[in-house]
């Protein structure tokens, strides 16, 4: 991997959506885990980049899953959901996210 690996701040926030909060995404706060909604045409490397851009701290480890829609009927017609990318950031000791998660 290229160590001088850089992105835009523009792509930072491109590639993290949102945040997720289950209260799976909850429980794993407390190992240093936080779960995000990222762009499907992100990788790990990018991932891990916009987020030590965005809230300023180290990324251990970086897990992704892209999530199949469900099937849904609407108004009579059988469709799908859109698919979407879960990211599962993990973060160096001493490090945390806030709580109140805002990306802009």
């Amino acid at each position: 991997m290229n160590k001088n690996f850089n992105i835009s701040i523009e792509r930072a926030y491109d590639i993290i959506k949102k945040p997720i909060t289950t209260e799976k995404s909850t429980n794993l706060q407390q190992f240093n885990q936080y779960s995000f909604v990222v762009s499907k045409n992100s990788n790990s490397l990018e991932i891990k980049k916009a987020v030590e851009m965005i809230f300023k701290v180290k990324v251990t480890k970086v897990n992704t899953s892209i999530l199949r829609g469900k099937g849904k009927t609407f108004k009579g017609q059988y469709g799908f959901r859109k698919d979407t990318k879960r990211a599962i950031v993990t973060l160096n000791e001493g490090n945390t996210i806030d709580s109140s998660l805002e990306i802009k």
